[in-house]
């Protein structure tokens, strides 16, 4: 054969290897999650929540909350609304101090320095009663956003554990984490179609791609295949899904990702 003739089918077969590898389908394993990932709803710091009893649960699991809405209180709830109605008689009772010392004040009867101490009663009441207010509301868990309660965590009468009451997602928009190898991620492009999987669907979705993670880490979806990489380097592609509807209920499920070319 020719040198010439060699060569150029040499740069062919090269250039046939190239265009298929970009042309390939990328294909991964991945899990189901809500968008911005499952949140564990711990409640407000500086209560002294782990350890804590809860008085009361207002909500179940698959409810929706909104957010800021009360979700539960702990035991506590009932002595400090006591302390807070207790200071908020001794502010009315000191606003009625200061106005008598004022009226009085008025005639030339009151003393500048009874007047004073009726100014700063009233001062002190309304800082005991702002911190009050803030201490019950240590005892109040709210919710940080919009979202489904996936599961529950603590019930009445139960210690909160390191786990924190309950767990929340936006499941009305629903995301495959698929994990891609390294040496594929130059090859995934925001917008780019994908597929997903699962033997729990009866359906194939779709997705796109709207986000490309920043860090690089280690295989967390394993499947099955006994020499499969399980110490590869990975980065997760987030697929924001067509259908969110249909796997809304499946938070966690590994699932099977082809990104199209």
């Amino acid at each position: 054969m020719r040198p010439i003739v060699r060569l150029t089918l040499f740069f062919s077969l090269v250039f046939s290897f190239c265009v298929s590898a970009e042309e390939r389908v990328i294909s991964s394993l991945g899990r189901l999650e809500p968008e911005n990932g499952v949140v564990q709803l711990a409640g407000p710091s500086g209560g002294g929540l782990t350890g804590a009893v809860l008085k009361s649960l207002e909500v179940a699991e698959g409810d929706w909350v909104e957010s800021n809405q009360v979700v539960a209180r702990l035991d506590s709830y009932n002595l400090r609304k006591a302390e807070v109605a207790r200071l908020e008689a001794i502010l009315k009772n000191a606003r009625s101090e200061k106005a008598r010392q004022e009226d009085l004040a008025k005639r030339s009867l009151a003393r500048a320095a009874d007047l004073e101490t009726a100014q700063t009663n009233l001062d002190i009441a309304l800082a005991d009663l702002d911190a009050s207010r803030a201490s019950l509301e240590l005892a109040v868990v709210r919710s940080p956003l919009r979202a489904q309660v996936l599961e529950i965590h603590a019930y009445p009468g139960e210690r909160v554990g390191p786990e924190g009451i309950m767990e929340l997602g936006l499941t009305d928009r629903m995301y495959a984490v698929a994990e891609i190898y390294e040496t594929d991620i130059t090859r995934v492009k925001v917008g780019q179609l994908a597929k997903i999987r699962a033997p729990a669907m009866d359906t194939e979705l779709t997705g796109k791609v709207q986000r490309i993670s920043l860090k690089v880490g280690r295989l967390d979806a394993v499947g099955t295949d006994p020499i499969a990489k399980t110490d590869a380097r990975v980065i997760e592609v987030f697929i924001l899904l067509d259908d969110s509807e249909a796997v809304s209920r499946f938070t966690n499920m590994q699932v099977r990702v082809e990104i199209q070319p």
